[in-house]
């Protein structure tokens, strides 16, 4: 039968009843930490989990567990113990009753471990396991040549980039069903205007987004099998299909670990005008993927997506220095700020006697590199000036400008995108706004060490997307309490009412 929407106040008066039953008497007691946990839950309204899911259950059968319960625990597991599995996780809930009681539950009545995997398949609304089929082709081990310390591993396809950014910008880019498009809409709907809301993302009229990848490991060695009889009439050298238990992944190059895994590139867009680092959306690629493809992909199916406001600015680093990226970011009117990846040490010539360095900056006939002087937007060009000359006073000895305001010079963007950015590389807006490059590396760091991402013991696409967007939840749950625990007193709120 459906589920029964039980509203958040009903949460809260039930959880408020169980504290006064089972932690009044003084056998069981509270601490701090506990406090903590129960003020972030006391805050998070997740009865619309109910109505999200309501079409998924079926009319007729027994009555379901609570949807909202169901989501509430599982982020509280994350929250307390994100490295215990769900059969861990089903026995402490068994041991420890306010656990129980913040999920929504009455001790001793808590769900079993199939409940909650029948819960997840219908939160992720995906019916495959995997995008790609479990058997397919062995692929042949080539030798690997590793990378240099500090080194990220290079494209396996050249010109890829190149090819994917012309063919959308030729024909666009339809929208794909992923695994994690019914996730995302629940966690935009119910996570990111929350936090929009709050003022934790930015200003959503202008937000300014961060993009970088991060290696998920998921197995030590790529697990197959085989599904013919060559091994038992034996042939060794079998070219038939093998069965793969995570089709989805494969071999990649951790330049921080340095040394080869096996799993998914995560690709992870998050703002970069929050305190709190929050993400915005993730992409699971496999793991051989090159964070400049990755952006690729992960920009494309982002702005297909995201509803909440228009993306004003976007910071990379040096791995999507590619004039393909700077022609897409382009025509979605999105400004980028690339570390830029130095090929040459040689000045760019014009057709006049001032040249351009790698960098994008024009140098004067006597070396010296020229200031920013502001950017015209009706002529959609960058102004420079002599550096020598300050209002009418111009200290150079070899004036090249007979000008009192000395020698101007104009670059304009659309000569190239890549050096002649809108606002110039060498100003220190431009270095003031890429210092909040580091914020997704952060965030990166909150779901891999914080809340052991890797520890999942999953198989499928579908249920690491799962592990992955509660874990995005749980960020955004920390910095709604930490905007709000100042003027948040939750013993004091359950008192007052117990009284």
């Amino acid at each position: 039968m459906k589920p029964a929407l039980i509203p958040h106040i009903s949460y809260q008066n039930f959880v408020l009843d169980q504290l006064n039953t089972h932690y009044s008497g003084g056998i069981l007691t509270l601490v701090q930490k506990d406090w903590t946990i129960i003020s972030k839950l006391w805050i998070t309204d997740l009865s619309f989990t109910t109505t999200w899911l309501h079409d998924s259950y079926s009319v007729k059968g027994p009555e379901p567990r609570d949807p909202a319960s169901m989501l509430r625990s599982y982020l509280l597991c994350l929250l307390t113990s994100p490295t215990l599995s769900i059969t861990e996780w089903v026995n402490q809930l068994h041991r420890v009753p306010l656990y129980t009681i913040l999920s929504g539950f009455e001790p001793g009545d808590v769900p079993g471990v199939g409940t909650f995997y029948d819960f997840f398949r219908r939160l992720s609304g995906f019916e495959k396991a995997n995008v790609k089929p479990f058997i397919k082709l062995k692929r042949k081990k080539k030798k690997k040549k590793k990378p240099k310390k500090g080194e990220k591993a290079t494209p396996r396809n050249p010109g890829i980039i190149r090819k994917l950014v012309d063919r959308h910008l030729r024909n666009g880019s339809k929208q794909k069903q992923l695994p994690g498009d019914q996730l995302y809409a629940f966690f935009q709907s119910q996570f990111l205007e929350v936090s929009a809301r709050l003022g934790l993302l930015g200003d959503p009229h202008s937000l300014g987004v961060v993009g970088d990848g991060t290696p998920v490991e998921t197995a030590r060695y790529p697990r197959s099998k085989p599904i013919c009889d060559c091994s038992a009439q034996g042939l060794t050298n079998c070219t038939h299909p093998r069965r793969y238990s995570q089709p989805d992944i494969d071999s990649g190059w951790d330049s921080s670990r340095e040394r080869y895994f096996n799993g998914y590139h995560l690709y992870m867009i998050s703002t970069s005008d929050s305190q709190y680092d929050l993400p915005l959306y993730p992409r699971l690629h496999p793991a051989s993927r090159h964070d400049s493809v990755s952006l690729v992909v992960g920009s494309i199916e982002f702005s297909q997506r995201y509803t909440l406001g228009t993306i004003d600015k976007i910071l990379l680093d040096a791995a999507h220095d590619a004039e393909p990226i700077y022609e897409l970011l382009d025509h979605h009117n999105v400004e980028p700020f690339i570390d830029l990846n130095v090929r040459t040490k040689k000045n760019f010539s014009t057709q006049s006697d001032i040249q351009i360095s790698p960098l994008g900056v024009p140098i004067c006939p006597i070396g010296m590199e020229m200031k920013p002087n502001g950017f015209d937007k009706s002529q959609n060009r960058q102004k420079w000036r002599c550096p020598l000359a300050c209002g009418t006073k111009n200290t150079c000895s070899t004036p090249c400008s007979k000008a009192k305001y000395g020698r101007t010079f104009h670059t304009f963007k659309q000569d190239n995108l890549r050096l002649f950015t809108k606002t110039p590389r060498s100003s220190e807006k431009w270095k003031l706004i890429y210092k909040r490059r580091t914020s997704v590396e952060r965030s990166n760091k909150r779901e891999k060490v914080d809340y052991h991402l890797e520890s999942g013991r999953h198989r499928s696409t579908k249920m690491w997307y799962v592990r992955l967007y509660s874990i995005m939840m749980c960020q955004h749950i920390d910095a709604w309490y930490s905007s709000q625990k100042e003027t948040l007193n939750i013993q004091e709120i359950i008192f007052s009412k117990s009284a």
